[in-house]
């Protein structure tokens, strides 16, 4: 029987309880960026996955490619239903799972991932506080090598089974969703949840009628863990009355950290603008009514 999760994140001792279970799928979701605003590049990190090692177990899930449609006209844009089941059977998810995912950095790809999991109807999945960082800096054991090599792809990974989305839920924002927020047609706040040194010094304006609640004030610094408790609502005071949220950033990832913490709140209607400012940028914005 798959563990059973009963928050969206999970301990790094409970996984370490659980690691090996049935069913228990773990995923590296992590993502390396080059670059500031405009000028930012992505790859995958499955080479650190390989060479600096992973939760012993634990598969490299691809954002930039499989779990993205990397033929859009902004990164990062979420899957279709197939591309993701698709994505999902060859890391050996099914419908049964459990799915752990975790990164290498303050949590915003494992976020992004948790958000495409659900957004598809999945909902036996959690993000590892505090990710590989404090995994690894509490002495935690870590595996180095390749867990899937063409040579090695079939005792890695077992066949692809039946795995099935969900019908999609609306926990995704599109521009037109963000401007009747920003025009007051359709209420919602808006939440900015990159850091300021993400965009770099020169960039366009944000989006109208933000609130910048970022990243690096949600989670500690030092462990990458996520706030709780009294601290995390006062991170997100100023809206969490609000009916409905819009969070966003560069590309929609660190979105998801504030998305992922807004549902640990409590807050029930909660969206992530896809293509974040990378979408809004790429167009002249619309007029706000004075």
């Amino acid at each position: 029987m798959a563990p059973v999760l009963t928050s969206p994140l999970v301990s790094t001792q409970w996984l370490a309880d659980h690691l090996g279970a049935d069913e228990l799928v773990v995923l590296d979701a992590s993502v390396h960026a080059e670059g500031t605003g405009l000028e930012t590049t992505w790859r995958t990190a499955e080479v650190t996955y390989e060479q600096q090692g992973h939760v012993p177990g634990a598969r490299y899930a691809d954002l930039v490619t499989a779990f993205s449609t990397p033929d859009a006209d902004v990164p990062f844009t979420r899957p279709g239903a197939e591309r993701f089941e698709a994505a999902a059977r060859e890391l050996g998810v099914t419908n049964t799972s459990t799915v752990v995912v975790y990164d290498d950095s303050v949590g915003e790809w494992s976020a992004r991932l948790w958000w495409i999991f659900r957004s598809f109807g999945f909902d036996s999945v959690a993000v590892l506080d505090g990710g590989f960082t404090k995994w690894r800096d509490e002495g935690r054991p870590v595996r180095i090598g390749a867990l899937r090599t063409p040579s090695k792809r079939a005792a890695a990974v077992p066949p692809p089974e039946v795995f099935l989305a969900g019908e999609e839920r609306p926990l995704w924002a599109d521009r037109d969703r963000v401007v009747r927020a920003v025009t007051g047609e359709q209420p919602a706040s808006l939440v900015f949840a990159a850091p300021d040194a993400a965009l770099g010094d020169e960039h366009p304006p944000i989006v109208p009628g933000s609130t910048p609640i970022s990243v690096d004030s949600i989670v500690d610094p030092t462990t990458n863990a996520y706030l709780r408790g009294a601290d995390l609502a006062e991170a997100f005071a100023a809206v969490i009355d609000s009916e409905e949220i819009v969070t966003y950033c560069g590309v929609g990832s660190a979105a998801c950290v504030d998305a992922l913490a807004l549902t640990v709140l409590g807050h029930e209607r909660v969206r992530v603008y896809d293509g974040s400012l990378a979408d809004w940028w790429r167009r002249e914005p619309e007029p706000v009514a004075s």
